[in-house]
């Protein structure tokens, strides 16, 4: 390979119908230079039919999960008899077939519990990138792209963690090499789909949350690629959630570090994952919009230098908990952190924002999955009060930590507001703070107004 690949990633609205499966394959052609490799997400509301086959079928209809479906496979048939030759839609809606096939067979396993419910999940929601990569290749190839399919369980090696499994990295580097670099010294376009991988057993696995971003991510480390391009339905990150302020703007250039603190915090554009195989093999990443092709969205780069004002974005996560854990025990004792985070360890639950004083601890959670568990396991460290309602805000930039009175002209601008948590200094690019989920959007709009207007 003398030129170095560009990966690009298509998420779930850029393949969600016949128009935008066309659309892809002119921006392949025209934006993935001479070396391109394409990650597809499932048709956009697939995945989330999936999962909703999967536990009508866990429940004890298996024949309603699948029936469930059909709409879905009538969008894949939909595709296939708009834009493929006889030849090769024959071949697809044979490949649809196997699938509608195969998927109703596992659901009569999930009814039936006759494989742990984990590993036959994982495998009933990877046939929505497994059908988009199969239909997108041969899209492309009807455009005059030479695609070859790629199965990316064959690429891809994972631990046993069923749902959010963790790539085992040496192997899946070469076995990428191996697999892609022939087809690309050869010229062909390799296509495959995003988040599924397999084990050592050669079961399903899937990525998780972000899982198809992963994946080009991985590719890209693996290849060296000249730039991973993730192609949404919005021109890169902006300044702000568009729906609370029609004003925000794109963000032409974001840091590694920025673009890890925004995803975090609820920018829906990238997710951390991404960034941690770019930040390792320094490759750029590109946020494009596969709607308007033509404009450069955001590159995501090691370093992204400082902004006027100091401030690139300012993302917010909704349905926010807040935990208090008050004991005097806390006092002078080096054991007592060490405790607490051992209670959300066992249940495998995230903090968001933390902030500590003598004698209390305040935090954040976003998942409450396990709340009740959690709340009875602390109790045994001191007073826990829980109070749900609330949003965090994070204002990221590069040198926010080292700017002087900048947090005062934040807090300043939305001084009549009660903030019930703040997180400053732990990270150079974030300043993070909680306030109630009912007020979020004026604090939002409010501080839009004042640092990008």
């Amino acid at each position: 390979m003398n030129t170095k690949p560009t990966v690009m990633k298509f998420g779930g609205t850029s393949v969600k119908d016949t128009e935008a499966f066309g659309r892809v394959a002119g921006i392949v052609a025209a934006e993935g230079g001479t070396n391109p490799v394409v990650v597809t997400s499932a048709m956009s509301g697939f995945t989330d039919a999936l999962l909703d086959a999967f536990d009508i079928s866990r429940k004890g209809d298996a024949s309603a999960g699948f029936t469930s479906l059909g709409d879905h496979f009538e969008r894949h048939r939909a595709v296939a008899d708009s834009i493929l030759g006889s030849k090769s839609k024959k071949a697809f809606l044979a490949e649809l077939d196997l699938a509608k096939e195969e998927l109703s067979g596992l659901l009569m396993r999930v009814e039936r519990r006759s494989l742990p419910l984990q590993m036959l999940r994982d495998a009933v929601v990877s046939y929505g990138e497994q059908l988009a990569s199969r239909l997108l290749a041969d899209v492309c190839k009807e455009k005059g792209i030479r695609t070859r399919q790629i199965d990316a369980r064959r690429l891809i090696l994972t631990d046993d963690e069923y749902g959010s499994a963790k790539p085992v990295w040496d192997e899946t580097e070469e076995l990428i090499r191996l697999e892609l670099k022939t087809l690309l010294d050869d010229g062909e376009v390799p296509v495959l789909g995003g988040f599924i991988a397999s084990n050592r057993a050669g079961e399903t696995t899937t990525l998780g949350r972000g899982g198809s971003d992963y994946t080009a991510a991985l590719i890209g480390a693996a290849l060296g690629a000249g730039e991973i391009q993730i192609w949404t339905d919005v021109t890169g990150v902006l300044t702000c959630d568009p729906r609370i302020c029609s004003d925000a703007k794109t963000v032409e250039v974001l840091s590694y570090d920025e673009a890890a603190e925004l995803a975090y915090f609820g920018a829906k554009v990238l997710h951390p994952k991404t960034i941690q195989p770019a930040v390792d093999y320094e490759i750029p990443v590109r946020v494009c919009n596969s709607h308007k092709p033509s404009e450069r969205g955001t590159m995501v780069l090691a370093e992204s230098g400082l902004s006027e004002n100091r401030i690139k974005s300012i993302a917010h996560k909704t349905g926010i908990t807040i935990l208090r854990i008050s004991s005097a025990r806390m006092l002078g004792s080096y054991g007592f952190m060490s405790a607490l985070f051992q209670v959300f360890e066992r249940f495998r639950t995230v903090i968001d924002v933390i902030s500590t004083s003598e004698v209390s601890v305040a935090l954040t959670l976003d998942n409450t999955d396990s709340i009740g568990k959690i709340v009875t396991e602390l109790e045994r460290l001191g007073r826990v009060d829980v109070e749900h309602g609330y949003a965090v805000v994070c204002i990221v930039g590069e040198g926010l930590r080292a700017s002087s009175g900048l947090a005062s002209r934040i807090f300043s601008t939305i001084d009549d507001v009660n903030i019930s948590l703040i997180s400053h200094g732990a990270s150079s690019v974030n300043l993070t703070f909680v306030v109630s989920e009912t007020e979020v959007k004026e604090v939002i709009s409010r501080l839009h107004g004042k640092f990008f207007d």
